[in-house]
């Protein structure tokens, strides 16, 4: 069974410090009263009695005296004292001694007697459970609001007088009971006391309760399945507890569009609806047909009742339903997803088709008639098939992935011939995949039986949870086993799955290859020809073809802003130019395949999307925007179980946390994104790196090489070393220089720094530039070292790519300090130092100080350097050098407008105003508002701002 105390207190991990902390203060010698407030069912009750259960077999046995207050007995003066005093031990018997039976009534004092007596006869029982060196006394109270007021008078008596004893007051009331007496209000208010409150579990409080079913080591609920519990539960653990043991996990991956409930819920259910008229029980059980929150008028209709106020009445009565105006409507909603289930299943299936079949038919039913004429078909139904198959493909082409699935599946379902019904389900699993569902396309695959599309989608999945080896068979099967020439269709597909897994390996030649069959086998306009005109461009870059590649998505059919294949250009399209060093571009269009409010998406695109849209943000210094779509993808990738990504996600995290000093964050995200060597190299690139940066940030170098040593190992000739995409290089030769293997650096830089050139490809340029700058410097060539590292810079003079500079700068001050050129190092480190601290990297910040200090350059020459740094441009940026858009802003914001302010003038969001702030600032090198301001007033052309 399942393990209670463990279940419990694993959910409620931060509820249960606090009563430790309690107790601890206790066994100290300190009184301590702790007041655990929950609404009804948040398992309040459970939670103490699983604690100090826990506690009693810990070694040290506390003594514990219980009690609880009950409505029908809350006018009996003393009774929750009385039931504290009986459990007492007579005589010094500390330490957990085995309670004395009840004493008889004629031992109390008279109930007329004053809260006092009971009070002085509370304190004389503590004293004597308290009196052995390591005696702990907890005195457990329950339903507080429901306890008398004697009662309470007299434990308030008692705990104002009581000494340095080790003594914990544990009490428990529920927080929808709105007016207390007065000796309840006093007992929370007392001043020692730490009030502990429970809210409904949260999805990662259910992960760690589901670890305690039996059968679970080793194996993980889903994030998806622990929402859904909570969403189904209301979060309350007497109700996820029991569905946690009595169901498999696999039962909240499956889509059921009405889940189970645990077995005793569903008895009382049953048992509520028999005590219901039976007007109250037709509208109860319409309502659960209709679903969670529904119009009442729509329920009243299908259940033929009249007297709908009655009805409701009685069935809110009962706690079965409740009433609320929203909006236009007056909706019927049951307290719980939970007890609309057990409604529903009391029906019998048929009864619940009869009714859906009804709910079809009703006036007022709209685009839900279709559902449910689908739930109310118990047998195959050809036609109806037919009609679900459309409205699937409309809601697959404007991206609403998740009524896609659920359409395709019914219509799986009800479909009468097998091959077709196989079809559905493969095109319902990859609206799953697109809907973020993941688990459920799982074990919605598990069905299918095998064939090209089944081994096809079976690889599909195996891609997206980043398993290499299984995802190449699968898919070496479905092409061996396809023939194009009679099933284009499904050779198609299976070639849509290979570029995939050639993007997943980082492979550009396979990733071409199978996306020209792709164009070539699949049908024109079919999801598996677009899918590869969006991807091919990325391999042709991988390939170091970016003139083709470009072509490519120039050429590409231009579709809807609203539909899938959008999404999916703009997204290849955005990470092929942030490949390219057109950041600004690139940003732009990986946000716009980002989906809104307004434009819908799939899920695995719009992670790829976010990934990359992070990683230019963090070129261009918008660090804090980075982290921000980091949070929001990472949130989204472990609700969808899209494993492949996690990696690319985290490595932002990691780097941005590490560069801002955040050791502990950044720790967090490598933990996160942690992978095996025999990973996808879409997995283990961006894992690699993050170590390697944020060890590198640590001045650890050997920790650089051990970091980087997966991706020295890779075949990389087909696109991991092609220029732009995984910035890997620099990083490991740098390392090697600082662990003083310089002639291995020179060699392993060479070719990287033949195929930069050829490619012309800038920030790899001034990257590899500044290694081979260190290497020069150090052979004391200072000449070619000061030409190659302002060579470097010039290479991202053009380039929005403020962190690149500062790393470039801080190379060369570093290495030219520790030549001896103290002058020329100070210059630039001051320089790099000052572009870091604009952006935030505060571990850079602190280690241009160090330099500058081990430098020997004073204070005073260190501000006299500071306003003379030379620019290592051809010309400091002018106004001249912002775009209008810039322009605007820098006038508004100088002017003294704040962001909001500024972007209701240009009638753009506060987030667009942000983010050219962080592009004006990097190009007139300045930090804050009034630097802004004053930069304008002296260099700005014509009238200052506001003039």
């Amino acid at each position: 069974m399942f393990d209670n105390e463990a279940g419990h207190l694993a959910g409620r991990t931060a509820a249960t410090r606090a009563l430790a902390d309690l107790l601890r203060t206790a066994r100290s010698g300190t009184p301590a009263v702790g007041v655990v407030r929950a609404s009804q069912g948040m398992g309040k009750t459970a939670l103490v009695e699983s604690f100090l259960r826990r506690e009693t077999t810990a070694g040290i046995r506390p003594s514990i005296l219980r009690a609880a207050g009950a409505v029908w007995e809350r006018r009996t003066d003393f009774g929750v004292i009385q039931q504290l005093l009986s459990g007492a031990p007579r005589g010094a018997a500390p330490g957990g001694a085995e309670p004395p039976a009840e004493p008889a009534p004629a031992e109390y004092p008279a109930v007329t007697a004053a809260p006092s007596v009971y009070g002085k006869m509370l304190l004389s029982t503590i004293d004597r459970c308290t009196a052995g060196d390591s005696a702990v006394l907890v005195l457990w109270i329950d339903d507080l609001q429901w306890a008398d007021l004697p009662s309470l008078q007299a434990l308030l008596y008692a705990l104002r007088r009581v000494g340095q004893q080790s003594l914990l007051t544990l009490l428990a009331t529920d927080l929808t009971v709105s007016e207390l007496d007065e000796g309840a209000a006093g007992l929370l208010s007392f001043p020692a006391a730490r009030t502990i409150r429970l809210g409904p579990l949260t999805p990662g409080d259910v992960q760690l309760m589901a670890r305690h079913v039996p059968g679970s080591a080793g194996s993980e609920l889903p994030l998806s399945a622990a929402r859904i519990l909570v969403e189904h539960t209301g979060g309350r653990p007497g109700l996820v507890q029991p569905l946690l043991e009595q169901y498999p996990a696999t039962v909240w991956s499956t889509g059921q569009r009405v889940l189970p409930v645990p077995t005793e819920l569903r008895a009382f259910v049953q048992a509520r609806l028999a005590q219901l008229p039976p007007a109250a029980a037709a509208l109860t059980e319409a309502a659960a047909v209709l679903g969670a929150r529904s119009p009442l008028a729509l329920a009243a209709e299908l259940s033929g009742v009249s007297d709908a106020a009655a009805a409701v009445d009685a069935a809110a009565a009962l706690g079965l339903l409740t009433l609320s105006p929203v909006g236009t409507e007056t909706l019927l909603e049951f307290p719980l997803p939970a007890v609309r289930s057990a409604v529903y299943q009391n029906l019998g299936p048929g009864r619940q088709s009869t009714l859906h079949a009804a709910a079809a038919r009703l006036p007022g039913i709209g685009a839900e008639k279709l559902r449910h004429r689908a739930a109310s078909a118990l047998l195959p139904d050809a036609s109806l098939a037919r009609e679900l198959e459309a409205a699937a493909t409309a809601h697959a082409a404007s991206g609403a992935w998740g009524a896609a699935a659920d359409a395709y599946a019914d219509a799986a379902r009800l479909n009468p011939q097998g091959l077709e019904r196989e079809s559905l389900l493969i095109m319902a699993v990859d609206a799953m995949v697109g809907a973020g569902q993941l688990p459920r396309a799982v074990s919605a695959v598990e069905t299918i039986a095998p064939s090209p599309r089944g081994d096809a989608v079976r690889g599909y999945l195996a891609v997206l949870r980043g398993r290499p080896m299984q995802a190449d068979a699968l898919l070496r099967k479905a092409w061996n086993s396809v023939d194009p020439a009679t099933d284009p269709g499904t050779a198609g597909q299976i070639c849509q799955r290979q570029v995939l897994h050639a993007l997943a390996r980082f492979n550009g030649r396979d990733l071409v290859t199978w996306a020209v069959r792709a164009r070539l086998t699949a049908p024109p306009n079919s999801p598996p020809a677009f899918e590869a005109q969006a991807i091919e461009g990325l391999g042709l870059g991988a390939m170091g073809r970016y003139a083709e590649a470009e072509a490519s998505y120039e050429a590409a059919d231009q579709p809807p802003e609203d539909s899938a294949p959008y999404q999916r250009i703009h997204m290849g399209r955005g990470w092929l130019r942030l490949a390219m060093d057109e950041v600004d571009e690139a940003r732009t269009e990986l946000a716009s395949a980002v989906p809104t409010e307004f434009a819908r998406g799939s899920h695995r695109i719009t992670l790829w999307a976010q990934a990359w849209q992070a990683r230019a943000d963090v070129a261009l210094g918008a660090w804090d925007g980075a982290l921000r779509t980091v949070e929001n993808a990472v949130a989204l990738q472990e609700e969808s179980g899209i494993e492949l990504l996690s990696p690319l996600l985290h490595w932002t995290g990691a780097q941005i946390h590490a560069l801002r000093g955040n050791r502990d964050a950044a720790a967090h995200h490598l933990e996160r994104a942690a992978v095996a060597a025999d990973s996808y190299p879409i997995m283990l690139l961006p894992y690699c790196l993050a170590q390697a940066q944020v060890a590198e940030i640590k001045a650890d170098y050997d920790g650089v090489l051990r970091a980087l040593l997966p991706v020295v190992r890779l075949e990389r000739s087909n696109g991991i070393d092609e220029p732009g995409f995984w910035p890997w290089q620099d990083h490991y030769a740098n390392a090697l220089v600082m662990v003083g293997r310089i002639a291995e650096a020179d060699a392993f830089l060479r070719p990287h720094e033949r195929l930069a050139e050829q490619r012309q490809h800038r920030s790899t340029m001034a990257r590899l530039a500044s290694v081979r700058g260190r290497i020069q410097a150090a052979a004391g060539d200072f000449d070619a070292a000061r030409s190659t590292f302002l060579g470097g810079l010039a290479h991202l003079e053009k380039l929005p790519m403020p962190y690149a500079r500062a790393r470039v700068m801080f190379v060369y001050g570093q290495s030219f300090r520790r030549a001896g050129k103290r002058r020329e190092a100070a210059g630039m480190l001051i320089q790099a130092r000052d572009l870091f601290s604009v952006l935030g990297a505060a571990a850079y910040t602190d280690r241009c100080e160090r330099e500058l200090r081990a430098s020997g350059v004073s204070t005073d020459e260190n501000r006299r350097l500071t306003a003379t740094a030379p620019v290592t441009t051809e010309a400091a940026p002018l106004f001249d050098d912002l775009t209008e858009q810039e322009q605007a802003v820098a006038s508004l914001v100088a002017s003294g407008l704040t962001n909001k302010d500024a972007a209701a003038e240009l009638y753009v969001s506060v987030k667009t105003v942000q983010y050219h702030l962080t592009r004006i600032y990097r190009k007139l090198h300045v930090s804050s508002r009034s630097e802004l301001a004053a930069a304008y007033l002296e260099r700005a052309p014509g009238p200052g701002p506001g003039k």
